[in-house]
């Protein structure tokens, strides 16, 4: 590659960045890996490399140590590890836009001593980031150099024969290098910068708040700690979710009341959007059986329940019911996912590759996140089982309502009947009036009339048997007003003409 007298090995403006992004993040990593990090499209680990030499002449960077890996063809072959020095380390501050005293340390130690648990972290970085390869324009080269990408489901670091491998479609990957930290300490006691004894430090901490995920935290397993001791870890990451404090002015929680300690963590990360605690991933590297692997999560799932599994809550279904419901409080529940590295690497950190413990199957991020079985589904369930109550109480009434009608239908068609069959009642034949009196009411004027004789009422029947003379019919037409005996016209003229002008039918005169 042509180069310069300042920049004698031609790294580029963008490859110094990439090279000072992707150290500030993982700290310590060989080129190949710095390459599947930043740039999988490039055919050749040597522009990464030369990225590296330039800026070790500028005492950014230096490899204090190598790591071995198997090539394609089986040798076993040496590749430098690279780490930042001290003023690397402000550089990639600069590059990352953080504060120097987040960068964490240089991990020269790490680097002599081979670094094999942080290749391992920067190997998991990768394969969550799955950074999509872009087209490279092609560079005169003085010589040819061999290609050494790799296909993104292969380990990083193992050459392949040809290029075109590393250009076919990566899964889609989450977050950028700059989501990413790594070495992160986090204290149950103490603070940030003095962490208390027993303090966990994650290995490596997501923060994509704009894919769903506010933070999550990552563990990589190589296989050399016991199940015991990863949940231990799990306990001590529960601690530290646990720990209060006074809530900062303004509050990351907009939900938290005035003066209420709120989480530690939140305050760092922000809150959640729901229920529970930041999920802890942790990811298996190690190349074992599926036997093997499926024992270790086993064995690690058994020891940690006490942390993720919740607190059940059941109640009665309503009122006098001897049916019962309930939900899991993750309150106070780490989610713990699994996964491995070559799932990881295979399918992406959104494909199905995630088994988080209490759930029953593999499940996709989303999914392995959310609680299916929580107070949010009781209360679907409730407000289901309320529809289905209100339903039946709404049928019980309406078939109530068409039995009363039926039975006021009835009674209507048997009164109708009865009415029609029966008699009618027997009328006064003077006064065309009811013959006999109510039921209900006792007509005083039974006392006083005559025996009944079927054919007149008992005022009819009291009229009747008074007296007839001219006495009788003067007092009933001056008393009682009886128009039945008119009184008589005074006649015009007097004498006896008069009289029988008035009453022709009068006889001889007296």
């Amino acid at each position: 590659m042509g180069g310069t007298k300042r920049r004698p090995y031609g790294p580029t403006a963008k490859t110094r960045q990439m090279v000072l992004a992707a150290l500030g993040v993982v700290k310590v990593a060989t080129a190949e890996q710095i390459r599947q990090l930043m740039c999988p499209g490039t055919a050749s680990a040597q522009t990464v490399r030369n990225g590296c030499l330039d800026l070790g002449r500028d005492g950014l960077v230096e490899s204090l140590g190598s790591v071995g890996r198997t090539n394609a063809a089986g040798n076993l072959v040496s590749e430098k590890l690279w780490n930042l020095t001290g003023p690397g380390l402000e550089a990639a501050a600069a590059v990352l836009d953080r504060p120097v005293r987040e960068m964490g340390g240089t991990a020269r130690g790490a680097a002599r001593s081979g670094a094999k648990h942080a290749v391992k972290v920067t190997d998991t970085l990768a394969a969550f980031l799955q950074t999509p390869p872009e087209p490279t324009r092609s560079v005169p080269r003085k010589r040819a150099q061999p290609a050494t990408t790799s296909p993104s489901s292969s380990p990083a670091g193992n050459d392949t024969a040809t290029a075109p491998a590393a250009a076919r479609e990566r899964p889609q990957g989450l977050g950028k290098i700059a989501s990413w930290a790594t070495e992160v300490v986090l204290p149950v006691s103490g603070t940030l910068t003095t962490p208390g004894k027993n303090s966990p430090r994650a290995d490596a901490v997501l923060t994509v708040p704009e894919a769903g995920v506010p933070v999550m935290f990552v563990e990589v397993d190589n296989g050399t700690e016991s199940p015991l001791t990863l949940a231990h870890k799990a306990g001590r990451y529960r601690e530290f979710f646990r720990r209060t404090v006074k809530p900062p002015s303004p509050s990351p929680n907009p939900h938290a009341q005035k003066g209420e300690p709120v989480p530690m963590w939140e305050t760092l990360y922000g809150p959640l959007g729901r229920e529970g605690y930041p999920p802890l991933a942790i990811v298996f590297t190690k190349q074992v059986g599926p036997a093997a692997m499926n024992n270790r999560i086993n064995n690690v799932m058994r020891l940690t329940k006490a942390h993720w599994a919740g607190q059940y809550c059941e109640f009665d279904t309503s009122y006098g019911s001897d049916e019962r419901d309930g939900y899991t409080d993750y309150t106070d529940a780490v989610p713990i996912l699994v996964t491995t590295l070559d799932r990881l690497r295979e399918h992406g950190p959104l494909g199905p590759v995630w088994s988080r413990f209490g759930h029953p199957t593999r499940q996709t991020l989303s999914d392995a996140l959310d609680n299916p079985d929580d107070e949010r589904a009781f209360g679907r369930r409730q407000r289901r089982r309320d529809q289905l109550s209100e339903q039946q109480r709404e049928q019980e009434e309406q078939r109530r309502e068409r039995e009363r009608q039926e039975e006021r239908e009835r009674w209507a068609a048997q009164e109708a009947a009865a009415e029609a069959a029966r008699e009618p009642d027997p009328v006064c034949q003077e006064c065309h009036g009811p013959l006999e009196s109510s039921p209900f009411e006792y007509d005083l004027r039974e006392e006083e009339a005559p025996p009944a004789d079927g054919m007149h009422c008992a005022g009819c029947r009291i009229q009747m048997a008074e007296p007839t003379g001219r006495f009788g019919r003067v007092f009933r037409r001056l008393v009682t007003g009886d128009e039945r005996y008119p009184r008589r016209q005074r006649p015009a003229q007097g004498g006896r003409a008069g009289y029988q002008d008035a009453y022709p039918g009068l006889g001889p005169a007296w």
